[in-house]
């Protein structure tokens, strides 16, 4: 075995688009999910139960504790899909549950990743981020600062894996527009709770720079390792309009 892969969300959406083009020939791919993939093998977790995350743990630290390939590679992709709503106004043991699957596992589970990887082969990290990370979208502030959070720390990570000499890579990454079901599900919300929504819908039915799960896989892949010192890696397109944050 030369490769082996972690892709957490891989049963749907860009993770399932990220496991059907993953680059090595024979690479073992597992998927990290709430749900069994049909076609991979699958270790069972729930990102809005923290206790749940030890079965990645130990499967890392057991998977990579004497590996003796050529890379070991971990893509968080997966998240919570709340329904978007103005803070205050949305249930909120839902909006604890978002909060804990989308802000704070992606930061336990990289970690948890990086402790169990050791020398010898080359180890990479990626975590799924998202336009929303710069845009202040309405309706949708937990997620927002979910991914400006997951940006920061890996800004952070990387600056303190180079000072302690350890080669291990790790980006973020924004995949651009890509169409999946919660994309859909997201252009269907009311704009008086998502005023996003109509962009969202009108960009899907105009096709205008929408990515199917595959094409944002291969792309993803082919940026990977980073080639560059950025820290966030930027794919596709998304059109808003009167967004002062863009950039």
């Amino acid at each position: 075995m030369q490769s082996i892969v972690w892709i957490s969300g891989a049963t749907a959406g860009i993770g399932w688009g990220l496991a059907r083009t993953v680059p090595w020939p024979g690479a073992r791919v597992i998927s990290l999910s709430r749900r069994v993939h049909p076609d991979l093998e699958t270790v069972q977790f729930d990102l809005t139960r923290p206790v749940s995350y030890v079965a990645v743990q130990r499967h890392f630290e057991h998977e990579l504790r004497q590996f003796q390939g050529e890379r070991a590679i971990f893509f968080h992709n997966a998240y919570y899909p709340s329904v978007p709503g103005f803070v205050g106004e949305t249930d909120s043991s839902e909006y604890a549950k978002a909060l804990q699957a989308n802000a704070v596992a992606p930061l336990i589970l990289g970690e948890m990743f990086l402790r169990a990887v050791g020398p010898g082969y080359e180890s990479g990290l990626v975590l799924m981020s998202s336009a929303a990370a710069r845009h202040p979208f309405e309706g949708n502030a937990a997620y927002c600062a979910a991914k400006a959070g997951v940006e920061m720390w890996v800004r952070v990570v990387r600056r303190e894996l180079k000072r302690r000499g350890r080669n291990t890579w790790v980006v973020a990454v924004r995949p651009g527009f890509v169409d999946t079901p919660t994309t859909r599900l997201a252009a269907e919300q009311p704009p008086d709770t998502y005023p996003v929504g109509p962009q969202i819908k009108q960009q899907l039915e105009t096709g205008n720079g929408v990515l199917t799960p595959e094409q944002a896989g291969r792309d993803i892949w082919a940026g990977l390792p980073p080639k560059t010192d950025a820290s966030v890696l930027l794919f596709g397109q998304m059109v808003y309009e009167n967004e002062p944050d863009r950039h």
